[in-house]
């Protein structure tokens, strides 16, 4: 074959692949349509000890879903009920010491009255001349010493009320810690790591689980300034995963970056200034997501078009069934 023939034949197939890249090239988006490509994202939330601890159980595997509330493991606290309950021993005795005191007051009081009678009526006596001003003396003595005892008496009741205040805000405290040894779901989703096992000490800070909130997905996009612009919390969006790129997913901006930045960072010139980004946040809908449980992974790339004119259409592969 020659090589005229070659270089024709050659030429018809470009012209097949040039025709056929023409019928089913895609078709370009409307004016009113923004779009841009990201990855699909949810936010990841530790579940980490407060207190340092031996890891006692740890139940959730990679993948389980847990429930906000639920609890998801425990440490071992043994040390702290045993404190806890030395604790609430000293609150009994406490309260037993003020019981005392509050019974000498009682006592401290009945003296200081009749302390009081008893000088009255020695006044009366002195002042009628059948007791000499000595025992008038002697039983004035009396009186400001069981007086003075009364309020001795009423500052140990203090003491011991402060005492019990004390010693029962030292067992909310450690009851408090030790609640801590129980670590909940903060909220409800999937767990992607489990960072721990049974029988490791984990120090104060030190994470068990990672969780998935399967109840907020979004997408990050930039787009330039001339569209972001346009663009407002509550706008209208879809998403078009690589997974599924058949089904688009309602959605809404949720986030507009309020300040721009060059993409890439080191452009800096003065002609590549229509480079100028807005960082747009595109939230899935949550009607969707309840009705689509687990579908949906953190990772999946896609696209994201957000609705510059809400009034007007879809494009037909952006419509939702």
């Amino acid at each position: 074959m020659s090589k005229r023939t070659l270089l024709f034949l050659g030429l018809l197939v470009l012209a097949a692949l040039a025709a056929a890249w023409w019928v089913l090239r895609p078709a370009p988006l409307p004016e009113w349509i923004a779009a841009g490509n990201g990855r699909l994202e949810a936010m990841e939330v530790d579940v980490a000890t407060k207190v340092a601890g031996r890891l006692l159980t740890l139940g959730p595997k990679e993948g389980d879903r847990v429930e906000a509330g639920q609890v998801v493991a425990t440490l071992d606290a043994e040390d702290l009920a045993a404190r806890l309950r030395a604790l609430e021993a000293q609150v009994r005795q406490a309260r037993e010491a003020a019981r005392e005191a509050r019974a000498g007051v009682g006592k401290a009081t009945a003296d200081a009255r009749l302390a009081g009678q008893v000088l009255a009526r020695t006044r009366q006596l002195v002042d009628k001349g059948f007791l000499s001003s000595q025992r008038l003396d002697q039983d004035r003595a009396a009186q400001q010493g069981a007086d003075a005892a009364l309020a001795a008496a009423r500052t140990r009741v203090a003491e011991a009320e402060a005492s019990v205040a004390a010693a029962e805000a030292q067992v909310e405290s450690l009851r408090a810690t030790l609640a801590d040894s129980t670590l909940k779901a903060p909220i409800s989703g999937r767990v992607l790591y489990r960072l721990a096992e049974p029988g490791e000490v984990l120090a104060a800070g030190g994470k068990a689980l990672t969780l998935l909130d399967t109840s907020d997905f979004f997408m990050t996009l930039f787009l330039p300034t001339a569209e972001a612009g346009r663009v407002a919390p509550g706008t209208p969006a879809r998403i078009l995963l690589d997974a599924w790129p058949d089904e688009p997913i309602p959605a809404r901006v949720s986030f507009v970056a309020p300040k721009a930045q060059f993409t890439p960072r080191e452009v800096e010139t003065r002609s590549e200034r229509e480079k100028l980004m807005f960082r747009i946040k595109v939230r899935v809908d949550e009607e969707w997501l309840a009705a689509h449980q687990g579908r949906l992974n953190s990772g999946v790339p896609g696209m994201a078009y957000v609705s510059l004119d809400p009034a007007r259409p879809w494009p037909e592969f952006l419509r939702l069934p």
